[in-house]
C-alpha cells in the first residue's frame, strides 16, 4: 500500500480546492488525552517521508513534524480531549469529538475532509471516509504524525508528573511494563477509570 495525493487530487479534479486530512491518535491507551490533527496540504506538496506515523520511527516524526510546521502554506490545527471527557463519554466519542475540534480550529475551513477509519456524523464539512487512510492518503498520512508527536510530547510531560508509570516509554499503552507499574501504584489522576485494567485497580482498591 502506497500513500499518495491520489484521493486529494480526484476532489481537486471535481473543482473544491481546501481538502484536508484528518486522523486521531490515543484510543487504545489507557492513561492520557486523545488527539487529533487537521492538515491542508498545498498544491504540489513534496515530502517523501511522509507515510502513516506507526511506520516512522520517533525521530522521523519529529524531523517530518519540524518541517510541516515551518511551512507557511501548509495550514494545520491539533484538538486535545482530556481522559475525563473519555471517561465521560467513551472513546469513540471522544475521538470523533477531537476530529471535529480539529477541523474547526483550522484558520480556513476546508470545504471537504478526508478522514482515516469510518465516517463521523455529524461533521463540519462534506467528508470522505477513508480505511487505513493514514497508509493510502498524504493529508492523512501528515494529519497521523502531527497528532502522534503532539499526544507523545504531553505524555513525557506527563511522565514528569508522575514519574512512577512510565510514561515517556509506554505513552499510556497498555505494555507489560505498564501493566506491572499499575498493579504496584494503583491508578494515578490521568488514567482512563473506565478502561478495563484501570477499572480493575479501582475495583480491588475500594475492596
Amino acid at each position: 500500500m502506497r500513500c499518495t495525493l491520489k484521493h486529494e487530487n480526484a476532489l481537486r479534479k471535481s473543482g473544491l480546492e481546501l481538502i484536508a486530512g484528518i486522523d486521531e491518535v490515543g484510543r487504545g491507551p489507557l492513561a492520557g488525552p486523545v488527539v487529533a490533527a487537521a492538515v491542508i496540504l498545498p498544491h504540489g506538496f513534496r515530502h517523501g517521508l511522509v507515510d502513516d506515523s506507526k511506520k516512522l520511527t520517533p525521530d522521523q516524526r519529529e524531523e517530518i513534524y519540524a518541517a510541516l510546521t515551518a511551512r507557511a502554506d501548509l495550514c494545520w490545527a491539533v484538538s486535545i480531549v482530556e481522559h475525563e471527557e473519555i471517561d465521560r463519554c467513551n472513546i469513540l466519542r471522544a475521538s470523533q469529538q477531537a476530529m471535529r475540534l480539529a477541523v474547526q480550529a483550522l484558520a480556513t475551513l476546508p470545504q471537504h475532509a478526508l478522514i482515516d477509519g469510518l465516517p463521523v456524523r455529524p461533521f463540519p464539512v462534506p467528508h470522505t471516509a477513508i480505511v487505513q487512510g493514514d497508509g493510502r492518503c498524504k493529508s492523512i498520512a501528515a494529519a497521523s504524525i502531527l497528532a502522534k508527536v503532539t499526544r507523545d510530547r504531553i505524555m513525557v510531560r506527563l511522565d514528569a508528573q508522575y514519574p512512577s508509570y512510565g510514561f515517556a516509554q509506554h505513552k499510556g499503552y497498555a505494555t507489560e511494563l505498564h501493566l506491572e507499574r499499575l498493579k504496584t501504584h494503583g491508578p494515578c489522576p490521568i488514567h482512563r477509570k473506565t478502561f478495563l485494567p484501570v477499572a480493575q485497580r479501582l475495583l480491588g482498591l475500594a475492596c
